[in-house]
């Protein structure tokens, strides 16, 4: 070969690697984002159902960046994470087949196509300035957030 097509394809292959190095978030994997927040329980028309007295905290709400179909939902608490290695599990969903895409959802309420891993368990109550951490899964993807749940404000 002649050196001008030697140059030409060292050009190319220079141009194809600067090419990949610059869009390579394109091939990275999604991330999925999570927020939370806390917020006093809605008193209802026609005195609908208040939060009970036994309830410390306010309701915890989750956020995704996009839907999602979640086929695992773990709540801990991050201390007790740090320091076993099977933490006890305040809130465990999963689902076998057909979960629907959620953007969103409350602590302790059901998903739809989603079920306790035990059957009959419910959420255990959260307490007040306690740090726990969600972990989800949807499909390969997975990801953890760490939330306080605050004093109930009402």
């Amino acid at each position: 070969m002649a050196k001008k097509q030697w140059i030409l394809i060292a050009v190319a292959v220079v141009l194809g690697g600067i090419s990949l190095y610059l869009n390579r978030d394109s091939f990275a994997k999604d991330n999925i984002q999570i927020s939370s927040r806390s917020r006093p329980a809605r008193a209802g028309l026609f005195g609908r159902k208040r939060a009970s007295d036994a309830e410390t905290v306010d309701p915890v709400f989750f956020d995704f960046d996009r839907r999602l179909k979640l086929t695992s939902l773990k709540v801990v608490a991050v201390s007790d994470a740090e320091t076993n290695k099977y933490p006890h599990t305040l809130w465990r969903l999963v689902s076998e087949s057909n979960s629907v895409p959620v953007k969103d959802f409350i602590y302790g309420m059901p998903i739809r196509g989603m079920r306790p891993e035990v059957k009959g368990a419910t959420a255990d109550p959260l307490e007040p300035g306690v740090k726990y951490r969600l972990l989800i899964e949807a499909g390969s993807a997975k990801a953890e957030h760490d939330f306080v749940a605050v004093a109930r404000t009402r």
